[in-house]
């Protein structure tokens, strides 16, 4: 059953549901009705075409600041946050808004996941490769598949998260 966990001006809004692995899967959902759960390529790649005008910088410590405070549980006041951080974003603020919920929404999930040994870190990686490191975002949606997550874990240390 889709649980509703926060809406946008634009009277879209983000929900929870069952996916293909549990019921965490995120949906946006927009004003029309039409809903879809955004992949990491979808939301890597809008994300480093919006660093041409913001920074990969900017976008990334915005990113850092929702990661910094995500836990298992979803609080609505990190979405007021949220939406307070993508006022900077000019006439991209609702689009940076929809995506910077998804991704703090998709952290939430990863740290509910059974059996998830890398928790919300795993989006951070995927962040962090597409706009510190350069890396292309097709790469970086599936540069953790098929690796064993010690390996991950030990990067991520590395890397300093």
């Amino acid at each position: 059953m889709p649980r509703r966990i926060c809406k946008f001006s634009n009277g879209g809004f983000l929900e929870f549901d069952h996916g293909s692995f549990d019921n965490w899967c995120v949906y946006v959902v927009r004003p029309n009705g039409q809903r879809f759960a955004p992949s990491d390529l979808q939301y890597f790649s809008r994300l480093k075409k919006l660093a041409e005008n913001y920074g990969n910088q900017k976008i990334y410590d915005d990113f850092t600041v929702i990661f910094n405070r995500v836990s298992k549980n979803i609080h609505p006041e990190i979405f007021d946050l949220i939406a307070l951080l993508s006022r900077s974003y000019g006439k991209d603020q609702l689009e940076m808004e929809i995506w910077l919920s998804v991704l703090y929404a998709g952290m939430v999930a990863e740290e509910n996941k059974e059996n998830a040994r890398l928790g919300k870190r795993i989006k951070r990686l995927g962040m962090h490769q597409v706009l510190l490191e350069g890396i292309v975002p097709g790469e970086a949606a599936v540069f953790s598949k098929g690796k064993k997550w010690r390996d991950l874990d030990k990067l991520m240390k590395e890397k300093g998260f």
